[in-house]
């Protein structure tokens, strides 16, 4: 069962060691299309946001990290089929051709990328970002909206199902300008190495049982001495409490 702590705002919330990296195929099959069956998905770790509120810089996340959402798709009027590109303080320009995503075990097109680069400002005037976003549909429901042709069932591939809405899954993510890469990599150059200290934590964890015991080892000696046997000059042995010889 899907853990539903395991987003917060938008922000994946995974266990130390593990990364969210998923194909195209995958985020098409396992993901996109169960969200638009309303079939159960592998786990509640991308949720649904509304990025006509949003600028990229703004959505929920982690500095450069990827970003994974499910948006409902609006089209621009009422009675047209353009969708809304307007985002927050700028847009959202397709750039490139669409991809089509194929499954690698029957070899069909199951759906399709459009790459997608945010601009600050009026179209078509706006400011290219290096913020950046892969849209993705299933089969057939670019054109129409809430009609995918897409199959429920392995023999069914390319039958037409009213799916309701027009949902996608939207990656998005800043792009890093080669410029700025190359600086960095010359600061790394230009930085004195590290001193490296190791830590033992064997030695701590000694230390710390030998300061725990330390007490009660000095009460037990204490208390001990005081039974201890005497040796007397003659090298007879007598116990100090009874004064017996032995």
């Amino acid at each position: 069962m899907a853990n539903p702590n395991s987003t917060k705002l938008g922000a994946l919330r995974l266990p130390p060691g593990f990364r969210f990296h998923p194909t195209d195929e995958e985020l098409v099959l396992q993901y996109l299309k169960r969200k638009v069956f309303s079939f159960p998905l592998p786990a509640a770790i991308i949720p649904e946001i509304d990025l006509g509120k949003y600028d990229p810089w703004d959505l929920p996340g982690v500095g450069e990290q990827e970003r994974y959402f499910f948006y409902l798709r609006a089209a621009k009027y009422p009675n047209g089929r353009r969708v809304n590109r307007a985002m927050g303080s700028g847009y959202w320009k397709i750039t490139g051709k669409e991809k089509p995503i194929v499954a690698s075990k029957s070899n069909q097109v199951v759906g399709m990328k459009k790459v997608l680069v945010f601009y600050h400002g009026k179209a078509p005037a706006g400011g290219k970002t290096d913020w950046f976003m892969h849209e993705y549909c299933l089969a057939g429901a670019g054109a129409d909206a809430g009609v995918c042709s897409f199959g429920k069932r392995s023999n069914l591939v390319h039958s037409t199902v009213q799916c309701g809405r027009d949902w996608v899954l939207c990656r998005i993510f800043m792009k890093r300008r080669a410029a700025e890469e190359e600086a960095e990599a010359g600061l790394h150059h230009q930085k004195p190495e590290r001193v490296i200290q190791f830590i033992n934590f064997m030695s701590e964890d000694e230390r710390d049982r030998s300061s725990s015991s330390s007490g009660s080892f000095s009460s037990t000696s204490h208390s001990s001495s005081g039974l201890s046997c005497v040796t007397e000059s003659n090298g007879e042995v007598s116990s100090p409490s009874r004064g017996i010889k032995v």
